[in-house]
């Protein structure tokens, strides 16, 4: 009889933590790192990257970066505390699709083909694709340097299509994440790695980087990526609290205390267009 009831007692202490696991959520502003709140109440289910150092980065149960701060000062004005899960690239359109998230800020680029499924508030930030070199390379200045050299990007990705397209004769060394891109280049089997430079300057802010890479700052393409806010396609009235949320962030200064605390460690500044007045929604 005590074997029973202790392993009763100790099945109902484990669905209590594993309640509490669950209801778990994060929060958090500016360039400061988001904790959890503790679930319930208030809140808004959020998608974020959980990899992009600078942009959307997950520590423990800490998220930090640009998109961070992005989505978390939208959930405030929205009155509301977010609670983040990941959204990983080719399953962003289902999560807002089946209500997994009411929203997703993850150098989230708005084209043509999403908006055939989802809705965009946005642009908040425009993107450049860019190069990422060590510190101590004065040999590449621009993507015109790039003949002869090594350069790294990840498999599948439109910055890696762009390079095979416009620079056949560069050596192009492609793996499955960024960080591994960025650990080659430090140890330097590969010259250079590209993709948008909002992700590359997040990587050259770390601190276990710093002092040893640095952003060409040299458009490698002629596109352009209008990073968005992805929401329920149609949700016109959503759609407008969160523009609202976003001029209002652009126009205070928050919008750039927050690229200068995520990303202004690489020595990052924002293209041309930036910070870029949102569009109206329909």
């Amino acid at each position: 009889m005590a074997s029973k009831h202790l392993g009763a007692l100790a099945a109902l202490a484990a669905g209590t933590l594993a309640l509490s696991a669950c209801g778990a959520g994060s929060s958090g502003s500016g360039g400061g790192a988001a904790t959890g709140d503790g679930g319930g109440g208030n809140t808004v289910k959020v998608g974020i990257k959980f990899d992009q150092p600078g942009m959307g980065l997950k520590s423990g149960d800490q998220y930090t970066g640009f998109d961070v701060a992005v989505a978390t000062y939208v959930a405030k004005e929205l009155g509301k505390t977010p609670q983040f899960s990941e959204a990983p690239t080719p399953q962003r359109e289902t999560l807002i699709k089946t209500g997994q998230v009411d929203y997703i800020v993850g150098t989230y680029s708005i084209n043509d083909k999403r908006k055939q499924e989802i809705s965009f508030a946005g642009p908040y930030f425009v993107a450049d694709q860019d190069l990422l070199i060590r510190s101590d390379d004065a040999s590449i200045t621009g993507p015109d340097k790039l003949t002869g050299k090594k350069l790294c990007s990840v498999k599948g990705s439109t910055p890696a299509q762009k390079i095979k397209e416009k620079y056949p004769q560069v050596q192009l060394q492609e793996y499955d994440t960024y960080s591994k891109c960025v650990e080659e280049l430090v140890n330097g089997t590969v010259d250079a790695l590209t993709t948008d430079n909002t992700i590359l300057a997040g990587y050259a802010s770390q601190p276990q980087y710093k002092g040893q890479l640095k952003l060409v700052e040299k458009p490698v393409s002629d596109g352009r990526e209008n990073y968005g806010v992805g929401l329920k396609k149609g949700d016109t009235a959503m759609c407008q609290k969160i523009t609202d949320a976003l001029t209002k962030m652009i126009s205070s200064g928050e919008w750039q205390k927050a690229v200068d605390a995520n990303l202004g460690p690489a020595g990052f500044t924002p293209g041309e267009g930036n910070p870029p007045k949102p569009a109206a929604c329909s």
